[in-house]
């Protein structure tokens, strides 16, 4: 007989999403920008930001997939997943530390050695550290924690669980509004053992109040080419990236060379970033997913479709996100970038989650896909909407707009992967999906990071209103993918006729 989960089944479920998200919000939106910019020069914060996000997320892409796929074949007492949620956590705790050093290395006597070696100081290398194993340890986190909703939760509340997963994803935008003073005003630690507790308890919820029926037999299917797979997936897709990196670089310096005037260069280096982006979205995605799956990759192709427009989608979302505080100080001009990026967070935050709630109600009774268009378009309209913002308040609707799509899409779109995975190996199939969270940053961030520097250099925050017509498109592309989506009972359907 099918168990009708409750609602505080699903809390349990999912609260660790809280946790990990104060933690990668905070770190990713605050922490991380403003120890940026402490580091390095000022014309060159955007391009060492991007750096620090793609290495980061290099790692997450090809962590999270491992440790989904040895979740799935654990046979711990504990269950499947929690044993990776418990210590992974720890470890991530601990890892936060490298972090709140690396500001007191500033005019460290190691600094002419990683000037002349990388150009970098000490404090930027030890911040670059800090990311690296933190994204190593989150995403052993998130491989596992993927694996709960198809483990537990039966089809039919599958949309109602990833809505309660799409608000405990967005709830961090409310929460942080504490953080951006305490940030500005240098507080660091503090931000810190704020992010830790939230880790801890969010945690031991899950832990406790979690139950897992633990796995009887281990498959006897090894997993060694698997992780090649995978290794070499995440190293086709960060090749594919870097290309367009190169040539996006390229493109701009070609034209700055040649007396181009500065339309015609937003233009075209405008047009090379979208054809960069988009275009390793598509080469990437395609050719590291069907090495990641291996021979079923022919049967998947919905799946991989389905990656691609999560990408698409997640690298405009995640990518204004990040460059927002960067955005408001110089465009803006504000005075507390920090604490107004989390004011704007949480503005958004009151349009995001009865978005969520409302998208993963509606994903039960109604077409997903049709949502998940819906959700492209309507975070496209708030992106242009940006551009043409003058002031705190505009850009507040922008956001608001922009968090009416992406609440629905964080819970419509999981819904509708949820179902094109096989059950039996979700960790896995779900870990892979990472190529639309950790390369969304990859592309979005490391491509537009250069370009907004580039521009920049012509008129202070110009490259940001560049970089956001770049997503809008991206946007706009993510509704297009939709039409080689096809879920189980479409296929079915199709076969029948």
């Amino acid at each position: 007989m099918q168990r009708i989960l409750r609602w505080y089944d699903h809390l349990a479920l999912n609260i660790h999403w809280l946790g990990i998200n104060v933690a990668t919000g905070a770190i990713t939106l605050v922490i991380l920008p403003y120890l940026v910019a402490l580091f390095v020069q000022e014309e060159q914060k955007n391009t060492y930001l991007a750096t620090i996000r793609v290495v980061g997320l290099a790692v997450a892409m090809l962590v999270q997939p491992v440790a989904g796929m040895l979740s799935d074949r654990t046979t711990s007492r504990w269950g499947r997943r929690r044993p990776y949620i418990f210590w992974a956590t720890l470890l991530n705790i601990l890892f936060l530390l490298v972090i709140g050093t690396s500001p007191q290395l500033v005019g460290s006597s190691s600094d002419d050695f990683f000037q002349s070696m990388l150009g970098v100081s000490t404090a930027y290398i030890v911040l670059l550290v800090g990311i690296v194993l933190i994204q190593a340890a989150a995403n052993v986190i998130f491989g596992a924690l993927v694996g709960l909703i198809p483990d537990l939760v039966p089809e039919d509340q599958r949309g109602r669980s990833s809505g309660v997963k799409a608000v405990f994803e967005l709830l961090p935008a409310f929460l942080i509004i504490f953080i951006g003073p305490l940030v500005d005003a240098g507080q660091i630690w503090l931000v810190i053992a704020i992010i830790a507790g939230s880790l801890f308890l969010t945690m031991l919820i899950t832990i406790f109040f979690v139950h897992e029926e633990p796995l009887q037999d281990r498959p006897e299917n090894g997993i060694s080419e698997k992780i090649w797979r995978l290794v070499t997936l995440t190293a086709i897709f960060v090749v594919v990236t870097q290309g367009a990196v190169w040539f996006v670089r390229n493109s701009a310096n070609l034209l700055s060379g040649h007396g181009v005037s500065i339309g015609w260069q937003i233009t075209l280096v405008g047009l090379a970033g979208l054809i960069g982006m988009a275009g390793s979205i598509l080469i990437g995605v395609y050719l590291g997913s069907r090495v990641g799956i291996g021979k079923e990759a022919r049967q998947q192709t919905s799946f991989i479709w389905w990656i691609i427009n999560r990408l698409l989608f997640l690298a405009g979302v995640g990518s204004i996100q990040g460059f927002a505080l960067f955005y408001l100080r110089d465009y803006l001009k504000a005075d507390n970038p920090a604490t107004m990026t989390t004011q704007l967070l949480a503005a958004v935050g009151l349009f995001l989650i009865p978005s969520a709630l409302g998208g993963g109600y509606l994903a039960d009774r109604m077409g997903r896909k049709r949502l998940v268009a819906y959700a492209g378009i309507l975070a496209a309209v708030g992106t242009l909407f940006l551009l043409f913002s003058t002031s705190f308040p505009m850009v507040v609707v922008s956001g608001c707009i922009i968090g009416l799509g992406t609440g629905a899409f964080m819970a419509t779109s999981w819904a509708l992967g949820i179902n094109l995975v096989p059950p039996e190996e979700a960790g896995r199939y779900l870990g892979i999906s990472n190529l639309a969270g950790a390369g969304a940053g990859i592309v979005g961030a490391g491509i537009g990071g250069p370009i907004a520097d580039f521009f920049n250099l012509f008129k202070p925050g110009l490259g940001y209103l560049v970089i956001f017509a770049i997503y809008a498109a991206l946007f706009l592309l993510s509704v297009v993918t939709l039409t080689k989506v096809h879920p189980p009972e479409l296929q079915s359907q199709r076969q029948a006729t």
